[in-house]
């Protein structure tokens, strides 16, 4: 048997687009009659699995109560897809990368 040490592999960070619906809770700062609401959410790691992990964490850390999440993938998967994403969109996404953050983009309250 030999002693080398295996080389580790390089995990790279992307940036994943999810968007997360949210139920309601007492303190989650959503407006009064609103019955819940949906969060465009720009979230970095190193698979998507992970991006819904920490955001779904982070969340429950806000006093949300995070219900369902839908991943619409990477900026390279989505522009393969046709999405058009705006410059404030691409920023958001970048600031997302250098934090190794979530960024919450867009909040959308839903009402009966």
């Amino acid at each position: 048997m030999t002693d080398e040490k295996k080389p580790k592999k390089v995990s790279r960070q992307q940036v994943y687009t999810l968007l997360v619906e949210i139920g309601r809770k007492a303190g989650d700062g959503l407006p009064e009659k609103a019955t819940g609401a949906a969060l465009m959410c720009f979230a970095s790691g190193i698979d998507e699995a992970e991006a819904v992990r920490e955001t779904v964490a982070i969340l429950k850390q806000a006093e949300t109560a995070p219900l369902d999440v839908t991943g619409y993938g990477t900026l390279a998967e989505r522009e393969a897809e046709g999405d058009e994403i705006d410059d404030d969109e691409r920023a958001l996404m970048m600031r997302a990368l250098d934090e190794n953050s979530v960024i919450i983009a867009q909040m959308t309250p839903f009402f009966d």
